[in-house]
């Protein structure tokens, strides 16, 4: 059989979910993706690309029946947030002021995505097309998707889960605005003299943050935003001479290192103009990418899965109309999210002396302000 209610081209972290989701509503579901995540073993070293998972996105992988699974690979909970530029002028964020175990979870991209597959076999009704990529689509009152393989699927809906370059977006005449915030981002893994640690934390430098994420065991995932040219000078270098920048330009607090690995990609931000065209739906990357100052990008996804398929909930046919409430309900939360995080980016990189003092003055000030300082936490925990 051919024949689907919705095709989800792109089975990462957001697309597994969506095509999960679907499935337990009972829809008839394929998912459409090029590479299959690799099995888990303890023993494996950690992948350089991971999330800070919020409250609300563990909320949502556990409706998905995913949580389980995850957790029970890798997961590094923290309890503590702090940022600041000048020592002495820190806001500092504790899971005990929300009286929460914790504020979130580091996890691995893969062991997310992972999780979510390990759910796949549940249902009959969630069909697999892996690997294979999508090639063109064909608009009509059903879609006609052709895949790489030569295989011809006819879907009610598309559901782009295909990440910033959506070949659905494009096929399907969305439109984006985007920018290029002439800055790279390097990740970098590392083994720490200290033992697992239960913070993450953020120094703002006038080229850009420097971040700390704990990893599992005696490791960290250490985050540099700089020029083009000096994240492409740093990737250059020996593993030896990286640890000597690193221990010469980040805080104190880090401690010693031993570089494991490291990768960089560039900063840019894309916000699609619509999110449902053509009998298209857009979630996740494929709608928006947002600069991953505060490693939001996914949680915005897993909001985008949880508003879709409540909207769908009800629904036997799915209508234009319904879907249009999905466009209404997340565009907005998530333009006020990436236009959060410029202001916050932009305010920070430079080196203006009475901006400087401003913004010290203004995280000190957040540091005291009790209950604004826990809505603001509360938002971004999605809770």
């Amino acid at each position: 059989m051919n024949k689907f209610d919705i095709a989800v081209i792109g089975g990462g972290m957001v697309g597994a979910a969506v095509a999960l989701g679907f499935a337990k509503q009972g829809r008839q579901v394929v998912l459409v993706e090029g590479h299959q995540p690799k099995e888990f073993t303890a023993e494996q070293p950690m992948d350089i690309r991971v999330s800070a998972i919020s409250h609300h996105s563990v909320a949502v992988l556990e409706q998905l029946g995913a949580w389980q699974a995850i957790k029970s690979m890798r997961v590094c909970p923290y309890r503590r947030l702090e940022t600041w530029e000048h020592p002495e002028c820190r806001t500092r964020f504790h899971s005990d002021e929300l009286k929460l175990e914790q504020l979130g979870f580091i996890i691995e991209n893969r062991l997310i995505q992972l999780g979510l597959w390990q759910q796949f076999e549940q249902y009959d009704n969630l069909s697999l097309r892996c690997p294979d990529s999508l090639e063109s689509i064909e608009f009509g009152s059903r879609n006609t998707l052709t895949l790489a393989s030569g295989e011809t699927l006819v879907a009610d809906w598309v559901v782009g889960a295909d990440g910033a370059n959506s070949q659905v977006r494009q096929q399907a005449g969305i439109g984006i605005t985007a920018w290029d915030y002439r800055q790279h981002c390097m990740l970098i893994n590392v083994k720490t003299e200290l033992p697992q640690q239960d913070i993450t934390w953020q120094q703002f430098n006038s080229t850009g943050p420097r971040s700390f994420l704990p990893l599992c065991g005696n490791q960290g995932s250490l985050v540099w935003y700089d020029s083009p040219k000096r994240i492409k000078q740093l990737c250059n270098m020996s593993y030896g001479q990286l640890r000597e920048e690193i221990l010469a330009h980040f805080p104190a607090e880090l401690g010693d290192i031993e570089v494991l690995q490291c990768g960089s990609f560039p900063l840019t931000r894309r916000h699609a103009q619509e999110y449902v065209k053509n009998r298209c739906i857009l979630v996740g990357d494929s709608a928006h990418t947002i600069n991953p100052l505060a490693g939001q990008g996914v949680n915005l996804g897993f909001k985008d899965v949880e508003v879709l398929l409540d909207v769908c909930q009800q629904e036997a046919e799915l209508s234009e109309q319904v879907l249009r409430r999905y466009h209404l309900r997340r565009r907005p939360d998530n333009l006020l999210m990436q236009s959060g995080m410029d202001v916050f980016y932009k305010g920070f990189s430079n080196d203006i002396a009475p901006l400087k003092l401003v913004r010290n003055a203004v995280l000190k000030l957040a540091d005291k302000t009790g209950p604004i300082k826990n809505q603001v936490l509360k938002y971004a925990l999605g809770l």
